[in-house]
C-alpha cells in the first residue's frame, strides 16, 4: 500500500491484474479503512476531462451574483432537497459553515413512484442556467456511482463476505447524494461575513458508506487520526475517499468513520465535489455477519453530533433524515414535515 504522506493510496487498476493482485488490493483497502478511514484512490478510471470540465463550470456558477445563484435556492426544490445554499446556511454542530454549495442527487421524473409518493430527497435536480452544467453533473454522478459499486465489491472481498454482498444487501439501489462546495477565501483584511477565523466546515463525520471527493489545489482538508490532525492535500489525478458512519456501523467498528474538517485560510476560493455513495433508502442497517474489529483497533472518538449510528437498527432513510434535519433545520421544518 503506497503512502502519500501519512494517508494511504489505493490503486484500483490492480483489479485488471488478476485474482492475486485483487486479493492484495482488497487487503490494502481493508487496512486503509480500519487504520485511517481515509485514503487516496488512483487508477479509478474517471476521465480527467470530466472532472476538469465540471470544476470549471462550478467556478463559473459560484462567480455569479447572489441574485442569479438564488434562482435555484434549495427552498425551491421541494421535497427533493436540491439546489443552492449561500454561505452560512448549512450548519455543522449548530455552527454556520463558511461555504456555499449546490445539492444534487439521482435524477428522477415526476412519474417515478418514489416521487409521486413524496419520498424525501427524491426527485429532479435544479441546474444552473449554464450551458453544459446539467449534463456534466449527471455524467459525473453516473461515473462515480459505477466506481462506488466497484469499490464496495473490493471491500466485500476484503471483509470476507464476498464481492456481491453490499449490492445484494445494501446498495442494489443506492442513495446517491452529490454536493459541489465553494469555500470563500478571506479578503485582504482577513475577514469574512460569517465569522473571522471560523472553520470552512467544522469537524464532523459523513453519514453513509463511502464519500468520493475531488478537490482543487487550494488545500485545507484535514483528517483526525489518533491524537493528530493530518493534512489531506490534492494529489493530481486522485480522488479522496473516506468511510462514513454506516460503514463503521455495518463493520461493528472495524472501519473508522474519521473526523475531518476544512479551513480555507487563503485569499482564493476553494472548490470541492463530494459524491456520497450510501445504502438504499429502505435498506435495513444490520451489521455484516461475522465481521469483527481487528484486535486493538477500537475507535473511541467522541462523536460530533448526538445521533449514534450504532444505536439505530433502522432503515438508512430514517437515519439520513435525522441527520439532515440538524444541518438545515429551517428547511427541514418548512419542506419535509
Amino acid at each position: 500500500m503506497a503512502q502519500v504522506g501519512p494517508i494511504p493510496s489505493i490503486d484500483l487498476s490492480m483489479l485488471s491484474q488478476g485474482a492475486s493482485a485483487t486479493d492484495r488490493l482488497a487487503a490494502e483497502l481493508d487496512r486503509a479503512c480500519a487504520e485511517f478511514g481515509f485514503f487516496y484512490l488512483v487508477g479509478h478510471g474517471i476521465e480527467a476531462a470530466l472532472v476538469a470540465s465540471l470544476m470549471q463550470l462550478s467556478r463559473e456558477f459560484f462567480a455569479r451574483s447572489a441574485e442569479e445563484k438564488l434562482r435555484i435556492h434549495m427552498s425551491k426544490g421541494g421535497r427533493a432537497w436540491r439546489g443552492y445554499f449561500p454561505v452560512g446556511q448549512e450548519l455543522t454542530s449548530g455552527i454556520p459553515d463558511r461555504k456555499e454549495g449546490i445539492y444534487f442527487g439521482s435524477e428522477l421524473s415526476e412519474e417515478d413512484p418514489r416521487v409521486r409518493n413524496g419520498l424525501p430527497l427524491h426527485g429532479r435536480n435544479q441546474f444552473p442556467e449554464l450551458p453544459g452544467f446539467g449534463s456534466a453533473v449527471l455524467s459525473y454522478i453516473s461515473a462515480l456511482t459505477e466506481l462506488g459499486h466497484r469499490l464496495l465489491a473490493v471491500l466485500g472481498r476484503g471483509l470476507g463476505c464476498g464481492a456481491n454482498f453490499f449490492a445484494e444487501h445494501y446498495t442494489g439501489d443506492p442513495t446517491i447524494l452529490f454536493r459541489i462546495f465553494n469555500y470563500p477565501g478571506f479578503d485582504d483584511a482577513g475577514t469574512h461575513p460569517v465569522q473571522q477565523g471560523s472553520w470552512s466546515v467544522g469537524e464532523h463525520t459523513d453519514y453513509g458508506l463511502l464519500t468520493l471527493l475531488a478537490q482543487d489545489s487550494i488545500g485545507g482538508l484535514q483528517v483526525r487520526n489518533g491524537e493528530r490532525w493530518i493534512d489531506v492535500p490534492e494529489v493530481p489525478g486522485s480522488l479522496v475517499c473516506n468511510v462514513g458512519d454506516m460503514l463503521e456501523r455495518l463493520t461493528r467498528g472495524r472501519y473508522l468513520s474519521a473526523l475531518h474538517r476544512v479551513r480555507n485560510s487563503t485569499e482564493r476560493n476553494r472548490l470541492s465535489m463530494a459524491l456520497f455513495f450510501d445504502p438504499g433508502f429502505d435498506a435495513e442497517m444490520m451489521p455484516i455477519p461475522d465481521v469483527q474489529p481487528q484486535p486493538g483497533s477500537a475507535h473511541t472518538q467522541v462523536r460530533w453530533d448526538p445521533i449514534d449510528p450504532s444505536a439505530h437498527a433502522v432503515t438508512y432513510g430514517d437515519y439520513l433524515l435525522g441527520k439532515v434535519s440538524k444541518v438545515f433545520p429551517e428547511l427541514h421544518d418548512d419542506v419535509l414535515r
